[in-house]
């Protein structure tokens, strides 16, 4: 299934869900106020605008227990589909349900007349009342969002690495910013790079030190002996369980690179 456009995990997108879903419940409820959902809030006992407003609490603090982690983490999710978002969306309406139920059930065991209903009963029309609201900001959001994520402009002439075997023959033209890394290995090097959502090799029989004053131009730096990486792809510089220095890329299915001491501070300054 299609990648889900890169807004819908932004940090706006975010603040649109927490703040939205929440303010647009409060809304509903009182401006149509549907009899079923007034008796449901009220208990019987005049605490609907309580009830109400521990009711959004409850949606606001399922958004963002879900949302906030995904957000952080959102330069290393790279294959999130349409499935799995639409899965996590319906997740986080079935969390709303499962503890607005649970708050409703345990305060009405106080103040309703006639102790309430089961949790399970009350979870039905939780879940009614939840999802049939909701839907609608969760629909709006993600197709507003969805339409105003720009395509991604396609690369001018100068942002084009041209690779040269060692013959001098052209044998790979890809744009700066899809240049992962390259890695030397033996008589041949092996560039990875992005196209689409999907990260590709490349065998170049070339070396490192004919190809280093190219690259260089187009910002894709020597970080150890046999590596050349681009800073633009670079998470983060950490040691490993050995002590040595390694860079983390954004790219899930490329692994750490070695990072030398004497390349380090020059990659640290362009991070």
């Amino acid at each position: 299934m299609a990648k889900i456009p890169n807004k819908l995990l932004s940090v706006p997108s975010l603040l649109a869900h927490v703040l939205v879903i929440p303010a647009f419940l409060l809304f509903f409820v009182l401006i149509y106020s549907p009899g079923w959902i007034v008796d449901m809030l009220d208990m019987g006992a005049g605490r609907k605008t309580f009830n109400l407003l521990m009711v959004m609490c409850i949606i606001l603090g399922v958004l963002c227990v879900s949302r906030i982690p995904v957000t952080s983490v959102r330069r290393h999710l790279h294959n999130f589909s349409w499935l799995r978002y639409i899965l996590w969306c319906m997740a986080e309406v079935a969390c709303m349900s499962a503890f607005v139920s649970l708050y409703l059930t345990l305060v009405a065991r106080q103040w309703a007349p006639d102790g309430g209903e089961s949790y399970f009963t009350t979870l039905g029309w939780t879940a009614a009342l939840v999802g049939s609201i909701v839907i609608y900001p969760y629909l709006l959001l993600n197709f507003l969002l969805a339409i105003l994520e720009k395509p991604d402009p396609a690369p001018s002439e100068d942002e084009l690495v041209r690779l040269y075997d060692s013959y001098q023959q052209l044998k790979l033209v890809v744009a700066s910013s899809a240049i992962v890394y390259i890695e030397a290995a033996a008589n041949y090097l092996i560039i990875k790079y992005t196209e689409g959502e999907r990260v590709k090799d490349y065998q170049l029989r070339n070396t490192m030190k004919t190809l280093e004053p190219m690259l260089q131009k187009h910002g894709i730096i020597r970080c150890q002996r046999s590596f050349f990486v681009n800073p633009r792809h670079v998470t983060a510089l950490r040691k490993d369980k050995e002590g040595l220095i390694v860079a983390e890329l954004d790219i899930r299915e490329a692994r750490p690179i070695p990072v030398s001491p004497n390349y380090y501070d020059n990659l640290s300054r362009l991070l």
